[in-house]
């Protein structure tokens, strides 16, 4: 998470972190999740690596660990859909060490019902409170929706960062798309109607613009920050040989959000939904200038992204003082050689935390960690189950 630092940048970050805690996964079980019945593994505090045919299930192991942490799927919203088929339930338990500390998380969900998560037996009432206690960053092929997408999806990518330092900033981001929802309901209501009440509206603008406003603080002071650790992490994946740039755009940097409110009320009426907020923020890759979406090569769109999700990984370890999870999906195949021997020189590097990798191939990893001296723990995924694995988990196992 230093690279690219100077020597002196390098002494200052380490002497933040110099009482940083640890965190690590030790051991994963999952039952009855995508396709696989059951399974339990247990990790090396470094680098573990699933290999196997495409479609042998092992990016579902890395979405079960990314459940533990964010307590949803990378791929898929419908918790239902994860439930492997013809059953009735999925569970997925994991035992952290945190801070020489053990720690287990279950997530458990039945078929129409609600999902049930704990930590150290203890349920959470709100999901939102377990948000940024294990934090994790994962890099995958589907990441090329924050580039070829709408704004939505790098306005996810700003949530996603920030909540995991931030747990006010995920409750003012639920509080805002609840009162977006109430005045959108209020225009359509006025547009059924026919009867429009300044008073009512002025309510319903006033609930927007406190948690509106604070979020866009709280983006634009993130913004500021991240830029810079997204620069020095590009500029060593590309040798310097391109220049990017990350802008963050908000209707609210120009004008405050009553005077948009105003302004584009009758826009608003005609249209039925609030059409200026936060909600419409973006974030702009270019690449000398111009539009990487358009104007970018299929590398350096790809090295933009890692910079980018590597960016992430260096902010969430100085805010929480511990090294974040970093999950690796299918890296080796969407990548040429000299990009991923950056990219392994920088997760190889000794302040760096426990790593999980998906490949097709054990060979290739098994070589690529022994050149670089790093330990790594294999595991070997065929049609949801893994080869050799014994002592295959019980429901009554599981802490409850």
């Amino acid at each position: 998470m230093l690279w690219g630092l100077k020597d002196t940048e390098k002494s200052k970050f380490a002497e933040s972190l110099s009482a940083c805690e640890c965190m690590w996964l030790q051991k994963l079980s999952v039952i009855n999740f995508k396709n696989y019945s059951e399974a339990e593994l247990s990790f090396s505090q470094t680098v573990n690596a699933f290999t196997g045919n495409n479609g042998a299930g092992k990016t579902n192991l890395l979405d079960a660990i990314h459940y533990l942490s964010l307590c949803k799927s990378y791929f898929n919203p419908m918790d239902s859909q994860q439930i492997k088929q013809g059953e009735d339930l999925f569970i997925i338990q994991g035992s952290f060490k945190k801070d020489e500390k053990d720690e287990t998380i279950y997530c458990g969900l039945k078929r129409a019902q609600k999902k049930v998560f704990k930590r150290n037996k203890k349920e959470y009432q709100r999901l939102a409170d377990h948000i940024g206690s294990f934090p994790l960053v994962m890099i995958s092929p589907n990441d090329i929706s924050l580039i070829i997408e709408g704004s939505e999806e790098r306005r996810k990518f700003i949530d996603n960062v920030i909540s995991q330092t931030d747990s006010s900033y995920l409750d003012e981001l639920i509080i805002y798309n609840k009162n977006l929802l109430n005045r959108n309901a209020l225009l359509r209501q006025i547009a059924v109607s026919g009867r429009y009440d300044p008073s009512l509206m002025e309510i319903y603008d006033q609930q927007l613009i406190i948690s509106g406003t604070r979020i866009f603080e709280k983006r634009k002071v993130f913004m500021l920050q991240f830029r810079d650790i997204f620069n020095k992490h590009y500029r060593y994946l590309s040798e310097e040989a391109e220049e990017v740039e990350l802008v963050y755009d908000s209707p609210l940097l120009l004008n405050d959000f009553p005077t948009l409110l105003k302004r584009n009320l009758e826009r608003d009426r005609i249209l039925e939904r609030t059409t200026a907020g936060i909600h419409k923020d973006e974030l702009s890759f270019t690449i000398h200038g111009m539009a990487l979406k358009k104007f970018g090569s299929q590398g350096q769109q790809k090295s933009f992204l890692i910079a980018l999700k590597l960016a992430q990984y260096s902010f969430l370890y100085q805010e929480k003082g511990f090294e974040p999870l970093l999950l690796l999906d299918d890296i080796f195949d969407k990548l040429d050689s000299r990009r991923t021997t950056k990219l392994m020189q920088m997760v190889s590097d000794k302040d760096f935390g426990q790593i999980f990798i998906t490949d097709t191939s054990r060979e290739r990893v098994e070589s690529i960690f022994e050149k670089l001296k790093v330990e790594v723990r294999v595991f070997e995924v065929e049609s949801g189950k893994l080869k050799g694995e014994a002592n295959l988990p019980s429901v009554n196992n599981f802490v409850t």
